[in-house]
Order: structure tokens, then C-alpha cells, then sequence
């Protein structure tokens, strides 16, 4: 697998939420033989005892289960050790969601059929805002709570933590909540991770305006998840296979920022290096 990442033409790479524990002794020799380097893990990796496919929100940070919470929090701590031990610099996290009847993929049909400037479009996205806002105090408590703890044991390993923004409507922080949470996180370890296609998506949807949310989280921006996305809702794709503006990005694209490439597994080698190329040719080098 990190061969194959190599042999691409990349010196780094993430190792993501869907690496099983038999993979483990493999990576290790990887890195430790020098053949790749690792930037960023993205929580929970290793995957829990018994969990065989990708589950970033199996544990949510969020929950009003004590017990989920403290799985949360003690299978977090081993992937700071992971990313310790492999020699990361951050370690991205979802911080959950809040309790509520689902609405992104009602919104994403809607959207899909061209409804999106219809009345009832407009209606379900105020239900949905009402309702999150009135659910959310407890669960971001709770996660902040976590996050806290956290934070201390990333600072004592020399790592980053990168709260993602999310591409559901009911998951948190929300988007107009991410400048307060630096707010409560001044020291810098805790930091923003910007995915290009849950930004884009939230976008499609009508919740943010992409290239200005990023704008206002700049200061505390850490890295990137970098894909594209075909309207209203297939992420993962190549840059340049999709919608977004990725040139009204690059103001806030600087060198020292991680840009993690974030393809589906139907995506080919040769449209990797295809959406690599298109990327650099609006980005540059950064």
C-alpha cells in the first residue's frame, strides 16, 4: 500500500481511518526502512479490536453515553501514540454530532433534483438549522470536554490536533461555531482542517460560501483534505473532475500548510496524477 503511494511521486502520507491492526507491523517497517514518511493520522487509527472496516465516528465525542465517550477519548490516545511512534505532525478528529433525525442526504436529493431554490428546500434548511441549534449545547460540551483532555496529551507528543469541518449538517462544530472554538483553544495545538469537498458540499447545499469560510478560519488553518466534488454530493474525486474553484482557494494555501490528497478507491492511478498536475497548475508548489 505505501509502496504504491510512493511510486506515485509522494514522499508522505496520511494514514487514514480504515487501517486495520494487521496492517501495523507492515507500516512500521515501512517508515522505520525509510520508504515513505507519514504527515497526519486520521482518528481512530488504528481501528479498534474488532473493527475491520473504515469508522471514523464509530465512538463519538459527542454522546451522551459516558462509556461511548471514554472509548472515545481511550482509543484517541492510541492513535496519538500511532502518530507518535510513525512520526506525524497532526492527527485530524470528528468531533461528533448531535442527536437529531437525519437531514443531508434529504437535502442532497432535493439538490440533486434541482430543487434547491425551491420553498421546501428552503423550509426543511431552516427545520434543519432550528433544530441542531437547539440540540447542540450538550453535545459540544461534551466534545470540547474531550478535546480539552486531549489537547494536553497532542502537546506532550509534539502533535497537532486538526478539528475537520464536515460535510453533514448535523455534525459539529457547525460551520458559524468553528471561531469560537479557537476561542477556547488558544495554545495552538489545537487546530483547523480544511476539507475542500465537505466545504464544497456545504456550499451545494446553501450553508456556507466555500472560499469565504476558509478565509475566516485561515489564521488557525492547519492542512487540507484535498477533492473534488461532482454536484450536488460525490466527494472523493480528482481535482478538476469536479465544481469547485479551487484558484479562489489558493490566498489562503500557504507552504508550510499539509495538503493531504483524499481519493476514492474507484479514482486510478493515472487520474491521481492527472488531478496531482491539474492542482499544481492553479496552487503551484505550495
Amino acid at each position: 500500500m505505501l509502496r504504491e503511494i510512493r511510486d506515485l511521486g509522494f514522499d508522505y502520507a496520511e494514514l487514514s481511518h480504515g487501517i486495520r491492526l494487521s496492517l501495523v507491523p507492515g507500516i512500521l517497517d515501512a517508515v522505520n526502512a525509510g520508504e515513505i514518511k507519514i504527515s497526519t493520522l486520521h482518528n481512530f487509527c488504528p481501528l479498534p479490536v474488532g473493527v475491520t472496516q473504515a469508522a471514523p465516528n464509530i465512538y463519538r465525542f459527542t454522546s451522551t453515553d459516558d462509556r461511548e465517550r471514554d472509548k472515545a477519548f481511550r482509543q484517541t490516545i492510541q492513535t496519538l501514540d500511532f502518530a507518535a511512534r510513525v512520526k506525524a505532525r497532526l492527527v485530524v478528529l470528528h468531533l461528533g454530532s448531535v442527536d437529531m433525525k437525519e437531514y443531508t442526504e434529504r437535502l442532497l436529493m432535493l439538490a440533486e433534483a434541482g430543487q434547491r431554490d425551491t420553498p421546501k428546500y428552503r423550509k426543511l434548511c431552516a427545520e434543519a438549522e432550528t433544530r441542531r441549534e437547539a440540540k447542540k449545547e450538550k453535545h459540544a460540551e461534551f466534545a470540547y470536554a474531550i478535546l480539552r483532555r486531549l489537547e494536553e496529551e497532542a502537546r506532550r507528543r509534539g502533535l497537532l490536533l486538526g478539528v475537520e469541518n464536515r460535510e453533514a449538517v448535523e455534525e459539529i462544530p457547525f460551520e458559524s461555531d468553528f471561531q469560537f472554538l479557537f476561542f477556547d483553544f488558544p495554545a495552538g495545538t489545537v487546530k483547523y482542517w480544511h476539507d475542500t469537498g465537505h466545504a464544497q458540499i456545504k456550499e451545494n447545499l446553501g450553508f456556507i460560501q466555500h472560499a469565504m469560510h476558509l478565509e475566516s478560519l485561515a489564521g488557525e488553518l492547519a492542512g487540507f483534505h484535498v477533492h473534488d466534488v461532482e454536484f450536488p454530493g460525490r466527494d472523493h474525486r480528482p481535482p478538476g473532475a469536479g465544481t469547485i474553484d479551487f484558484a479562489a482557494l489558493k490566498p489562503f494555501v500557504q507552504p508550510d500548510h499539509l495538503k493531504v490528497l483524499e481519493m476514492s478507491p474507484t479514482v486510478t492511478a493515472e487520474a491521481v496524477q492527472a488531478g496531482v498536475a491539474h492542482l499544481k497548475s492553479i496552487w503551484g508548489d505550495v
